[in-house]
């Protein structure tokens, strides 16, 4: 399954050159987190291509100053949460009044490493917002994802997926001390098999699934993160400023970052592919010992464990 094409591109790539030369005139875009950092660079890049995209947010005001003027961008009036079901079955309902098909959801909001806290049913906020909001959103979606006869799935993991592989006997750390990263990174390979089971129970149905790893990216996602921890992660500027001095492989600009979830959910070189995990807008190897840099680790592209974790959800979490 892990095998580079390879692509021809680069990690130096950006959303925008992906989408040269690719008509998307007709078609429907969701993007999750569509109004900020990776989203937001992603919605900009394929309503340029002539998509129409819809952008749910939690924050409503907000994500509407980032949207404005962006033609072919419409914001979901209402509150969308992904740690609070019934805000997802609400916007489920108020698209499938407007449309009767959905080419392409890209599940791209999420939280990394926060304090412990808890959705309003109990269960752990970062597998909540990362993988369970996710989960329900492509259940609600799904009569519409069949209708487009050609569908693709795009989920955002992380490197960080090497973290933590997903743990069926305490998955909500109620049993087991919190590790924020632990957590993220079970959240994480959580993303990972959801694209995984999506691909191999709805292939018969032209749905096509991908996981991407888009790069380390500073925004607004590392909000929580002390200026110590970013330091130590190399992403504080001489000036003091958050971000990156230099770029290369894994550290990108968010144009960069952007340019996989892009070429995951638009390229013609990955018709007749799925189930894989993306990384420098190509399919990245699989991670086989600690000298390798990037790939995906087993434990994130698994099909049994991937197809038990889909199983099994209702009954794990609350």
């Amino acid at each position: 399954m892990q095998q580079p094409i390879p692509s021809g591109y680069s990690a130096r790539t950006t959303a925008n050159h992906i989408v040269q030369n690719i008509d998307l005139k007709g078609k429907i875009i969701i993007i999750t987190g569509g109004s900020a950092g990776l989203g937001l660079e992603s919605a900009k890049a394929l309503a340029s291509a002539g998509a129409k995209v819809i952008v749910p947010a939690r924050n409503v005001s907000k994500a509407s100053q980032a949207l404005a003027g962006i033609p072919n961008v419409e914001l979901y009036p209402e509150e969308m949460d992904l740690s609070k079901s019934e805000t997802i079955e609400a916007f489920g309902r108020w698209f499938q009044s407007r449309h009767d098909k959905l080419d392409i959801l890209i599940n791209s909001a999420g939280v990394m490493a926060i304090p412990l806290a808890r959705d309003d049913r109990g269960n752990e906020m970062q597998i909540s917002a990362n993988y369970l909001g996710h989960y329900h959103l492509i259940h609600k979606l799904l009569p519409q994802l069949k209708k487009a006869n050609g569908a693709r799935v795009v989920t955002l993991s992380s490197r960080a997926h090497w973290y933590s592989a997903f743990h069926f006997e305490d998955p909500n750390f109620v049993h087991s001390p919190y590790d924020k990263w632990l957590a993220y990174g079970q959240a994480k390979t959580s993303a990972a098999l959801l694209s995984v089971a999506v691909d191999e129970l709805f292939k018969p149905d032209n749905i096509r699934a991908f996981t991407v790893h888009p790069g380390s990216i500073v925004t607004g996602l590392s909000h929580a993160l002390s200026e110590d921890e970013l330091a130590a992660f190399g992403a504080i500027k001489a000036n003091g400023e958050r971000g990156y001095e230099q770029y290369d492989n894994e550290r990108k600009t968010i144009s960069e970052g952007a340019a996989t979830i892009v070429w995951c959910a638009v390229s013609p070189q990955l018709n007749g592919y799925g189930g894989v995990y993306c990384e420098n807008c190509d399919i990245a190897p699989l991670h086989t010992d600690d000298s390798m840099t990037v790939g995906v680790k087993g434990w994130a592209v698994d099909k049994a464990a991937a197809r038990r974790l889909w199983e099994e959800t209702p009954r794990l979490f609350n």
